[in-house]
C-alpha cells in the first residue's frame, strides 16, 4: 500500500486530496505564496490525525500542519525547495471544543475557531483571549497559538498556553505523544486521545495546573510601561515561545489549554478624530499610564486606509454584517472551486470572483455610519477606543477635558455604529490585496508590513524619504494603537519591485528600533531571530515539521544551520 492509499484507508478518499487543481486553496497563501505536495489530507478525529502523522513519519515526508490557512506571511502552506515530499494536514475538520471547569477554561482542538469559541463562552458570560480582528477571517484558536497572534485586546496580550497536547518528531526521529494538558488520560496515544474526544474525565473538576499557565503574564504591566525603548509585544519574544506556543507548524497541535474571562457587560465605544498624529500620542501615554481601567481596545485607522476598505472592502463588510464570520471558510472554498473551475477558460482572467464581488459590491449604497462619515471629512486620523464597565465613566470624563483643548474630537457611538466600524476597520487587512486583483492589468505589487514599535516612540507616524515615497501609490496606516502594533500595507507604483524596496523599508524600520513581523509571524518572508530558531529545533530536531518556516534550511536534520 502507498502513501496516498494508507492515508485513503484512514481518512476516507474524499478527505485526501491529490489532484494540483483541487488542492490550490491548500497550497496557496491568503496573500502570497505557494507550493507543491504530494497531497493535501483532512482527518476528521484525533485518532484520524494521529494515524495520520504515524504514516507520515514513516514514510519520512514533510508535514505541513494548517488550520484555516489564514496566514499572511506563508507560514502554514508548503513551500519551493524541499529536499523531500511534502503532505499538507489541514485540521479544520477537527471540530471537537469543550469548556471545563464550569467554563473558566477552554479545551481547542485543531478545527476550534475563535469565532466558535466565542460564541460558546458568550452564553455563560465569558470570552476568549481574542474576541475581535483574526476571528473575522476565521481564523483558529490553535493557528493563533501556533503564532503567538496579538489580537486587539490589550489587557490579554498575545495568545499563549504552556498546557497542550501535541505530536513531536523527536531527536532519536520518533513520533510521540506530549500530554501536557494537566489532565490524566491514559499512558499510551490511543488511550490519551480516546479518553480526551470522548470526555472521560470531569471536566467541571479539571486541575489546576501550580507551574503552567493558560495565559500570558503580567501583560497589563508591560502595556502599561510606556517609557520602556521596547515594543510591547511581538511574537519572536522569547518571553512566550513555549513548546506549542510560537512553534510555527514545527509541533503537530492536537489540543491546548487555555483560560477564558469574565465579559464585563456594558461598553462603549469612543470614536476620536484629530488632524495631529502627536495627539494621539498624548492621549495613548495618558491612558496607559493614569487610567485605573484600561480600555478593552484602541484601534487605529488612517484616512487613506478608510477610504480604501469603504471601496474595495465593502462588499466583505456586507458579507460579514449579514451572514457572519462563521460562513466564511465556506465563502472560502466557495471562491477557491469557482477559481479551479475558471482558470481553465481563457475567457477568465484570474481571481474572477473577487472583481465580480468588487463590482457587485459598489452596487451597493455606502455601509458606514453617517456621523463616523463626517469625521472622515474632517479628520485625517481615527481611533476607536472601548471602554467596559467603570472604564466607560473614566474615559468619558477625561476625554471631555482633553479636547477641550487639543486638536479633534470624539463621538459616544452607539452599538450598531460600534460594530459596524469595528468591521470596516478589520476588512482592511484584504483591500491592498483585492486593489492588486483589480487592477491586474497593471502588474502591480504590494508590500504588506506587521511593526511592534518601541512603547516610548513618540513620533509613531510613519514619515517617509521622497526616494522611497515617490514608489509608492498608496499607503494603509491601520493596526492596534494603545500597544503600538501597527499594520502598514503599501501599494506601488506599476514597475516597483516590492522586494527592493522592502529591504530598503527594513533599513528605516531598523533605525527606528521597530520590531518586525509584529504578530503575523514570520512564515517563508522573514528571518527567524535567533531565538525562535532555538525554539524551532527544540520543538523539530529533525526538521521535519513545515521545514524552511523563518528562512531556515529546508534539509533533514538541519544540516549545518
Amino acid at each position: 500500500m502507498n502513501t496516498v492509499e494508507a492515508l485513503r484507508a484512514i481518512v476516507g478518499k474524499s478527505h485526501v486530496i491529490t489532484s494540483p487543481d483541487k488542492s490550490l486553496r491548500y497550497r496557496k497563501g491568503y496573500r502570497s505564496g505557494r507550493g507543491d505536495a504530494l497531497a493535501v489530507v483532512l482527518p476528521g478525529t484525533l485518532m484520524e490525525l494521529w494515524e495520520v502523522l504515524k504514516v507520515l513519519h514513516d514514510n519520512d515526508l514533510i508535514i505541513i500542519m494548517q488550520a484555516s490557512n489564514t496566514s499572511l506571511t506563508e507560514g502554514s502552506i508548503p513551500a519551493p525547495g524541499y529536499d523531500r515530499q511534502a503532505v499538507v494536514v489541514n485540521g479544520s475538520r477537527i471540530k471537537g471544543m469543550q469548556l471545563i471547569n464550569h467554563g473558566e477554561e477552554a479545551l481547542a482542538f485543531p478545527g476550534t475557531t475563535l469565532y466558535k469559541l466565542e460564541n460558546a463562552l458568550k452564553a455563560i458570560g465569558r470570552e476568549p483571549h481574542s474576541v475581535i480582528g483574526s476571528s473575522n477571517l476565521g481564523a483558529s484558536v490553535i493557528g493563533g497559538i501556533n503564532n503567538n497572534s496579538g489580537g486587539a485586546l490589550i489587557q490579554r496580550g498575545p495568545a499563549y498556553t504552556e498546557q497542550a497536547l501535541y505530536a513531536q518528531i523527536d531527536e532519536h526521529d520518533e513520533l510521540r505523544l506530549v500530554n501536557h494538558l494537566g489532565i490524566a488520560l491514559g499512558d499510551t496515544p490511543e488511550e490519551i486521545i480516546t479518553n480526551l474526544e470522548n470526555r472521560n474525565f470531569n471536566i467541571d473538576n479539571v486541575p489546576h495546573s501550580r507551574t503552567r499557565v493558560g495565559h500570558n503574564r503580567d501583560y497589563e504591566a508591560r502595556v502599561r510601561d510606556i517609557d520602556s525603548d521596547t515594543p510591547t509585544r511581538y511574537n519572536a519574544d522569547p518571553n512566550e515561545l513555549y513548546e506549542v506556543s510560537g512553534a510555527s507548524g514545527k509541533l503537530a497541535a492536537f489540543a491546548v489549554r487555555l483560560d477564558t474571562f469574565p465579559k464585563e457587560g456594558a461598553s462603549k465605544v469612543f470614536y476620536i478624530g484629530t488632524n495631529n498624529p502627536d495627539v494621539l500620542e498624548r492621549l495613548r501615554r495618558h491612558i496607559l499610564s493614569e487610567f485605573t481601567h484600561l480600555p478593552v481596545s484602541g484601534e487605529y485607522m488612517h484616512k487613506d486606509a478608510y477610504e480604501m476598505a469603504k471601496k474595495y472592502g465593502k462588499d466583505s463588510l456586507i458579507v460579514i454584517e449579514t451572514l457572519g464570520t462563521n460562513v466564511l471558510p465556506y465563502l472560502f472554498g466557495m471562491k477557491a472551486t469557482t477559481e479551479r473551475i475558471l482558470d481553465h477558460i481563457p475567457t477568465f482572467k484570474p481571481y474572477f470572483p473577487d472583481r465580480v464581488l468588487q463590482h457587485m459590491g459598489q452596487l451597493f449604497p455606502n455601509q458606514l455610519p453617517k456621523r463616523i462619515e463626517d469625521y472622515s471629512k474632517r479628520y485625517d486620523h481615527y481611533l476607536q477606543l472601548k471602554m467596559e464597565g467603570d472604564g466607560i465613566d473614566e474615559a468619558r470624563a477625561f476625554l471631555q477635558e482633553f479636547f477641550a483643548t487639543e486638536d479633534g474630537d470624539y463621538l459616544e457611538l452607539d452599538d450598531k455604529e460600534a460594530e459596524r466600524i469595528a468591521t470596516h476597520r478589520y476588512v482592511t487587512a484584504g483591500v491592498a490585496i483585492r486593489y492588486e486583483e483589480v487592477f491586474q492589468d497593471d502588474h502591480i505589487e504590494i508590500l504588506p508590513l506587521d511593526i511592534a514599535l518601541p512603547r516610548n516612540e513618540f513620533k509613531w507616524f510613519e514619515e517617509l524619504p521622497k526616494e522611497i515615497e515617490d514608489k509608492i501609490q498608496y499607503k494603509l496606516y491601520y493596526g492596534h494603537f494603545l500597544d503600538h502594533v501597527m499594520h502598514q500595507d503599501y501599494i506601488l507604483k506599476p514597475g516597483v519591485d516590492a522586494h527592493e524596496l522592502k529591504k530598503e523599508m527594513l533599513a528605516l524600520l531598523d533605525k527606528r528600533g521597530v520590531i518586525y513581523p509584529a504578530e503575523h509571524n514570520v512564515g517563508h518572508l522573514y528571518e527567524a531571530a535567533p531565538a525562535l530558531v532555538a525554539h524551532y529545533k527544540k520543538n523539530d530536531p529533525t526538521n521535519s515539521f513545515n521545514p524552511g518556516v523563518g528562512k531556515t534550511t529546508m534539509h533533514k536534520y538541519w544540516g549545518n544551520y
